[in-house]
């Protein structure tokens, strides 16, 4: 029975890694895929980990450590997903400049409506992702996890909530690096199109300012691609110590 349990508890871990986690949690992966994969990675996972004593809880305390470790387990995958959350915000950014946010397109993955700029750097994003082996990277360190933050040893410190604060404001930081190059030249075309207006007031400059603004735009973007690929390249191989260092600072006394 205490092999069950401990069983249990990894799996609950595990599925709401895999809830959220990059590739797992698109829409088009069936539920009962996610379950059979965190039923695997508990097999797993449980025989190399201490049994969990179940002589002093009752059913309260039981039901506290299952909800503890799904919400350990859904804050190491949001760490873990949030280069997706960064790319949209940059195709965000981009696709605005550059006039294509509207009409926002469906993204296939999460059957939700997002600009197609978005959707180009998440699709690139997740081929870099399982070129680099990262999946298999993260499921380590989500083993590695349990070294620094055992079962039920999970404590939401200060110094956990500052770590996701600096995550978070690393991930616009992120955002803006990669749209930067089209935000410039966005910039410098507004600027001399401004200039025209001045100098040529029969100029429809609106229609004009557009027209270039997307050419521009898109020209660059295309010219950009591998320097943001290697952006998030460099971005996305840190996920798995980042993941490890969460971890860390969660089971800290």
């Amino acid at each position: 029975m205490p092999d069950l349990f401990n069983w249990l508890l990894v799996f609950l871990r595990a599925s709401a890694l895999l809830a959220v986690f990059p590739l797992f949690a698109y829409s088009n992966v069936p539920r009962p895929v996610r379950i059979a994969l965190g039923a695997i990675l508990a097999f797993l996972i449980t025989p190399l980990l201490p049994i969990v004593s179940t002589a002093s809880l009752d059913l309260w305390s039981a039901t506290g450590l299952m909800a503890l470790e799904v919400g350990v387990g859904l804050l190491l995958g949001f760490v873990s997903r949030m280069f997706l959350y960064a790319l949209e915000i940059a195709g965000s950014l981009i696709a605005m400049e550059i006039g294509l946010s509207m009409p926002g397109g469906l993204n296939p993955f999460t059957n939700t409506s997002t600009t197609e700029v978005a959707t180009i750097l998440q699709n690139l994003g997740v081929v870099l992702f399982l070129s680099l082996n990262l999946h298999h990277g993260l499921l380590v360190a989500f083993q590695r996890s349990y070294d620094f933050l055992p079962i039920g040893g999970g404590r939401l410190h200060e110094a956990v909530v500052l770590d996701m604060l600096s995550r978070t404001n690393h991930l616009f930081w992120f955002a803006l690096q990669m749209s930067a190059p089209i935000l410039a030249v966005s910039f410098m075309v507004t600027l001399i199109f401004s200039v025209l207006s001045r100098a040529v007031p029969q100029m429809n400059v609106f229609m004009e300012n557009f027209s270039v603004r997307l050419l521009a735009g898109l020209t660059v973007f295309g010219l950009t691609c591998h320097l943001m690929g290697e952006h998030i390249a460099n971005y996305i191989g840190r996920l798995p110590e980042d993941v490890v260092r969460v971890a860390q600072l969660m089971g800290m006394n």
